[in-house]
């Protein structure tokens, strides 16, 4: 295009196209890459505990089909209805994001959700009848996160287990259901998990907690300040890990509880920095305290399969 002046009153009724690649980017930036890693993470450790055997190519392309499920498309669909239920507050507190800045319209927003959700439900039916029913009760609750009436993200304590529950929990119980029958080690270990999550959700809250304060988001730091919030998601995430190490023990998998005892230990220096000055810590935190909790995952996965 040429490079013309126009007089500011003409500007009005001019449309400025947009590349393709620029609309394209700006979708992919609503659905937030950087959250697709914790439901492909827990539909794997779920795959690992069905015992299925990864060296069959058929095997490992459903697995990779159903990972991609997960985060990209399922993960991505609920951040951008996430953002769109937010718009308003977004203006106030974070006029500089894609949709209160403009930058994409509501037709797109559309567009992106309801591709996203026919690719989304249609893998979840290709893996199995039972994937497809967790599915649709994890996307059931990203509407009720985000969404009025329920708009559960208003209160930590909802909010926080509806995504925990959905990331974690259904996340691992669809990759175990992708390639066997569910069994009472897997969903309780799954379970287990998801509390933890809970508490890992709240780290990511203290980086708004001021704008979440005036648009009557009542997160868990918001709600019991820095301090205290720390020590509750500490709690919750060495709970879960405890009660995972618990069962181990019951079932006679006494390896598998001593690595997960190793994995806890190994975060007891992360947890005290951040229980110290949580405002400080948070990221380092959530960067590597939570990278450890997640490996635990795996290794729990590979032990319900001796179970």
């Amino acid at each position: 295009m040429n490079n013309i002046e126009l007089p500011l009153k003409s500007m009005k009724n001019v449309s400025i196209p947009v590349e393709r690649p620029a609309v394209l980017a700006r979708s992919i930036a609503l659905m937030k890459p950087v959250t697709w890693f914790a439901p492909m993470w827990a539909f794997l450790c779920g795959a690992v505990a069905s015992g299925a055997n990864f060296a069959e190519p058929v095997n490992l392309g459903q697995l990779i089909l159903g990972m991609v499920m997960a985060g990209p498309i399922l993960c991505g669909a609920s951040q951008v209805f996430n953002d769109y239920f937010d718009r308003e507050i977004d203006a106030v507190n974070e006029p500089h994001r894609l949709i209160p800045a403009g930058l994409v319209s509501v037709q797109q927003v559309l567009l992106t959700v309801t591709l996203l959700l026919v690719l989304g439900l249609g893998i979840a039916g290709y893996l199995g009848t039972q994937v497809l029913l967790l599915t649709s009760l994890g996307l059931f609750f990203a509407i009720a996160y985000s969404a009025p009436p329920f708009r559960a993200k208003r209160n930590g304590w909802y909010g926080n287990t509806l995504v925990a529950i959905s990331y974690e929990g259904l996340a691992w119980l669809a990759g175990h259901s992708a390639f066997g029958i569910l069994s009472e080690p897997t969903i309780l270990v799954a379970m287990f998990y998801s509390l933890g999550a809970h508490g890992i959700m709240s780290i990511n809250d203290y980086k708004s907690i001021e704008g979440d304060a005036r648009g009557g988001i009542r997160t868990i730091p918001v709600m019991y300040g820095p301090q205290r919030a720390a020590q509750l998601i500490v709690f919750t995430m060495n709970l879960s890990q405890l009660l995972v190490i618990g069962a181990f023990m019951v079932w006679g998998q006494w390896l598998y509880a001593a690595i997960v005892i190793g994995v806890m230990l190994i975060q007891v220096p992360l947890q005290r920095r951040f229980l110290a000055d949580p405002l400080a810590n948070y990221l380092k935190f959530s960067a590597f305290g939570v990278t450890f909790f997640v490996w635990g995952m795996l290794f729990a996965a590979l032990g319900v399969r001796m179970v």
